[in-house]
């Protein structure tokens, strides 16, 4: 999987339990739960659906690696 298929499958997840957001509102380098208001709930459906998308588990120590979309992409990238 690619850094841009990794990326276009995170957008999906934020719109997934997100979908009044629109695309152009995800700022890459903004924390994601802040910027686009997802609780911790959700933050942590999206990871989970991540897990299985990608088929990486993030640890919950690890949560602060992946607090922006350009965070996340390199968490994945580095971890697959």
């Amino acid at each position: 999987m690619t850094a841009e298929e990794i990326r276009q499958t995170i957008i999906e997840q934020i719109l997934e339990i997100a979908p009044e957001i629109n695309e152009r509102d995800i700022d890459p380098n903004a924390h994601i739960q802040r910027s686009l208001e997802i609780d911790s709930f959700d933050f942590l459906r999206m990871l989970t659906a991540l897990n299985k998308a990608i088929g990486v588990e993030v640890p919950e120590a690890d949560y602060a690696q992946v607090d922006t979309l350009n965070h996340m992409v390199d968490y994945f990238v580095k971890h697959l």
